[in-house]
């Protein structure tokens, strides 16, 4: 076999090395191109992320600018739902008639204004609302009474949506909904945190009222109109309200009623992991100002709410959001009052959520 000579070695020998770098340039194109691609792919996400779609304007209730709301007798005003009677008309199913842009009745004659207070974001403000005398008058005489028959059974919730759907109510109670909706034309949270706290500002107390049914007296059991006429209630009856409101902006509703403490709170739809007891509502105290989602507290008399309460369910519709501050709120809350590792930590965070949300001395770590 004959023996390769001094240049075939060298040349077989630069052959190898030509071959290394021509390799070796091929991987670093690889990886030039994917660097390149990466980068290109990264680019055009951050592009398109930072793009935005021009929303179609729209008023509190969803109502496109320049059209009638499907709640006559408004009408979206550049982002303002104002009464338009004489374009929307009014409700005919009831006796109201249009009088220039508003629709009237016998039960909207005399106002008088009635000053609500809410709490947003450590900001205090006021809603002004016409009450009416005959409004709440017709609240008042309204019967109580449900008529079952044969084995229908009667049900705690049959009288809550019977207060919170009378008709007549919710067309003299829908300005408020629509001011509401008027404050966050944008955001659906911001209505439901202000209608919470409205409720929430209503002085607690009794009416000294009472109803007879046959030779039983007991104490008047407020309408949600009635509770603000009268700018005070009870537990139930100011989650009656609250109920109306929430249902009325569009929200999941329940009540939840605790026999053993003879309580009642609302329940708004809201993420099942956040929820009370994997209901799918989050619990909201209606007797004062309080954090939704906050269920841990203890009341002004020492009593707690341990047991667990039987849900009524009032309208089904959307939930709060995922993201919501009040849920790390009221977790960090709970943590304080537990007096934990975590609470310990936090505590420095209890007076700035006082604060935040305008809750009362009361609203004690006991």
């Amino acid at each position: 076999m004959p023996v390769p000579s001094q240049i075939e070695k060298e040349t077989r020998g630069n052959f190898k090395i030509i071959s290394f770098i021509q390799e070796k340039n091929v991987k670093y194109a690889v990886i030039v191109f994917l660097i390149v691609f990466i980068l290109t792919f990264l680019a055009l996400r951050i592009s398109l992320s930072n793009t935005t779609t021009e929303k179609i304007p729209i008023c509190g209730d969803g109502t496109f600018y320049n059209t009638c709301s499907l709640t006559k007798p408004y009408f979206c005003n550049e982002g303002v739902l104002i009464e338009k009677a004489s374009i929307c008309g009014c409700n005919k199913n009831l006796a109201f008639s249009k009088e220039n842009d508003f629709c009237v009745s016998n039960y909207t004659q005399n106002p008088e204004n009635q000053v609500l207070r809410y709490s947003l974001n450590g900001k205090k403000n006021e809603i002004n609302f016409n009450v009416f005398e005959e409004a709440y008058n017709y609240a008042f005489n309204v019967s109580r009474v449900i008529y079952y028959e044969g084995s229908e059974m009667p049900f705690r919730s049959d009288f809550k949506i019977q207060s919170i759907n009378n008709e007549i109510q919710r067309e003299i109670l829908l300005p408020l909904v629509k001011k509401i909706q008027n404050l966050a034309p944008y955001d659906k949270t911001e209505q439901a945190r202000i209608a919470v706290s409205v409720v929430q500002q209503i002085p607690y107390g009794f009416s000294e009222k009472n109803d007879t049914f046959g030779d039983l007296e007991i104490n008047h059991s407020r309408y949600p109109y009635e509770v603000l006429y009268d700018n005070q209630g009870i537990c139930g009856e100011k989650s009656q309200m609250l109920a109306f409101l929430l249902k009325e902006l569009g929200y999941g509703v329940s009540i939840f009623y605790f026999a053993d403490e003879n309580h009642e709170a609302v329940g708004i739809k809201c993420p099942v992991e956040k929820s009370f007891y994997g209901s799918g509502y989050c619990f909201v105290e209606t007797g004062g100002p309080s954090i939704i989602s906050d269920f841990s507290m203890e009341f002004a008399n020492g009593m707690k709410l341990d047991s667990m309460p039987e849900i009524l369910l009032i309208s089904d519709g959307i939930s709060l959001p995922d993201d919501m501050y009040e849920y790390g709120d009221a977790k960090t809350l709970n943590d304080i009052r537990n007096k934990n590792l975590m609470g310990f930590l936090k505590f420095w965070k209890f007076n700035s959520i006082k604060e935040k949300y305008g809750l009362a001395e009361v609203y004690n770590l006991r």
